[in-house]
C-alpha cells in the first residue's frame, strides 16, 4: 500500500508546483532579442549534402518517415565519401560563405549608421504584409494570371 501513499503525495506535489509557476508566470528573458532582419548563418558542406541526400533518401525510400534514420544514413555516406566526392558541396558552402559575408557587411554598415538594420522591402510590419495578402485572397483574383 506504500505504492498508492507516495502517488497521492506526488499529485499534490504536482498541483502546488503548478499553482506556483502559473502564479508567478514567465521570468524576463536575460538575453538579449534577435533581430529578424540579420542574415542567417550559412550551411556548412555537409547540410549543403544533406539537402540533396534528404530527396534521395526519400525517392529511395518512401515508406521510411524517421528523420533519425535519414540523418544517420546521411552521416554514413558522408563519412565514406572522398574529398573528391564530397568537393562540390564545399564549393557551394564556399559560395553561400562568401554571400552571407557581404550581406553581414552589409547589415553591419545599416547598424553602425544607426539603422535598425531592417531592408527598405521590410519597412512594412508583418501583419501589414499579411493583410494585404489576406486581401488579394478576398477579392477572388488568382495569383496565376498567366493563363489568358
Amino acid at each position: 500500500m506504500k505504492g498508492a501513499k507516495a502517488k497521492a503525495d506526488t499529485r499534490k506535489t504536482d498541483s502546488r508546483l503548478r499553482s506556483k509557476s502559473a502564479a508567478t508566470g514567465k521570468k524576463p528573458s536575460k538575453k538579449a532579442a534577435k533581430d529578424p532582419n540579420k542574415p542567417k548563418r550559412p550551411a556548412s558542406a555537409f547540410f549543403v549534402f544533406m539537402e540533396e541526400f534528404r530527396k534521395q533518401y526519400a525517392k529511395e525510400h518512401p515508406n521510411n518517415k524517421a528523420v533519425s534514420a535519414v540523418g544517420k544514413a546521411g552521416g554514413e555516406k558522408w563519412k565514406s565519401m572522398s574529398e573528391a566526392d564530397k568537393a562540390p558541396f564545399v564549393a557551394k558552402a564556399e559560395k553561400r560563405k562568401t554571400e552571407y559575408n557581404k550581406n553581414m557587411q552589409a547589415y553591419n554598415k545599416k547598424l553602425a549608421e544607426g539603422g535598425n538594420g531592417a531592408d527598405e522591402e521590410s519597412d512594412k510590419s508583418k501583419s501589414e504584409v499579411n493583410d494585404e495578402e489576406d486581401e488579394e485572397d478576398e477579392s477572388g483574383e488568382e495569383e496565376d494570371d498567366d493563363d489568358e
